[in-house]
């Protein structure tokens, strides 16, 4: 990938970890569809002024349809099942399930994308991280039927996710990213709207909650959708979901270190067959640095020459 493509992929692996955390917090206060309302209507506030600015809605809404959809599988209904997800299960594992976005994008490909399909190797990555929810969802899920759904939730989520990888790819990849992420926020706006006003906290939230707000909103989604939606188009959607290999472990960080969420065996277990499962679904290969430092010859080093008169010589 080009130095743009990492630089894209460090900043959203990371920030794109935290959302789950941010969530935890507000959903105790304030109502899931509140959340993702607000969330929503901080991106509109900071994209759409920019994509005017620039001229680049006309191109964008020449393409209503592929807008529409992408609101629906990028922002409304996965930010509204995660959310909802989140009332019943924890942040870490809400992290964990989102991390399986490369197998549903290589499963979703068999129909879509000739040239995202997995065969071979890929296919076995799949299988594997796979087994790995299965584990998680098996063993780890201790709160009954209500955790049950919640974990349901996420995953159709995630779902949603990665069929908009592909509306982004194949309509979406030739205008502003800035401009599809405004217009389809705002296309959210306008559909939450209503129920958000249905329920409105009783009470001021907590200055925590109105920061996690914030940051959902400016951070978690302004910055990072648009910074996904450049990955998607500088790399494919295979590559540009390897992102889930560093947000589970950001969430689980979060959740463990600052909310004091349990990281059970089964968890770690899963993790790694998730994890190991994405990294060969979407070809297992090292960065192109990486790999051609790894087959570099190893050169033995010599011992330093001494020091004669405070000169080194060799």
């Amino acid at each position: 990938m080009s130095a743009r493509a990492w630089f894209l992929f460090g900043l959203v692996s990371i920030v794109w970890g935290t959302p789950y955390f941010f969530i935890k917090i507000a959903v105790g206060e304030v109502h899931p569809t509140m959340i993702v309302f607000v969330r929503t209507l901080l991106t509109v506030l900071v994209l759409l002024p920019l994509a005017i600015r620039r001229g680049a809605l006309r191109p964008v809404l020449r393409r209503w349809r592929a807008v529409l959809a992408l609101a629906a599988l990028e922002i409304i209904a996965p930010f509204l099942l995660i959310t909802y997800g989140e009332k019943w299960v924890s942040s870490s594992l809400a992290g964990l399930l989102i991390a399986t976005l490369p197998l549903l994008v290589a499963l979703l490909a068999m129909w879509i994308d000739v040239t995202e399909r997995a065969s071979g190797m890929r296919l076995v990555g799949m299988l594997i991280g796979l087994s790995g929810v299965g584990l998680v969802l098996g063993f780890d899920l201790t709160g009954g039927p209500a955790q049950l759904l919640g974990a349901a939730l996420i995953l159709l989520a995630t779902l949603c996710y990665a069929g908009g990888t592909f509306v982004l790819k194949l309509r979406l990849s030739d205008v502003s990213t800035v401009a599809v992420i405004a217009a389809a926020s705002v296309v959210a706006v306008v559909v939450l709207a209503p129920a958000a006003m249905l329920n409105l906290p009783a009470t001021v939230p907590s200055p925590g909650v109105w920061l996690s707000l914030a940051a959902l909103g400016l951070l978690c989604t302004a910055v990072a959708l648009v910074a996904y939606a450049a990955l998607i188009t500088e790399t494919g959607p295979g590559r540009a979901t390897v992102i889930t290999y560093i947000n589970p472990a950001v969430a689980v960080i979060l959740g463990v270190t600052l909310l004091g969420e349990p990281l059970t065996a089964t968890v770690a277990a899963g993790f790694l067959l998730i994890i190991a499962g994405s990294w060969l679904s979407t070809g297992g290969t090292l960065p192109p640095r990486l790999l051609a430092l790894a087959r570099s010859p190893r050169v033995p080093r010599s011992r330093p020459l001494p020091d004669i008169g405070g000169e080194l010589v060799g």
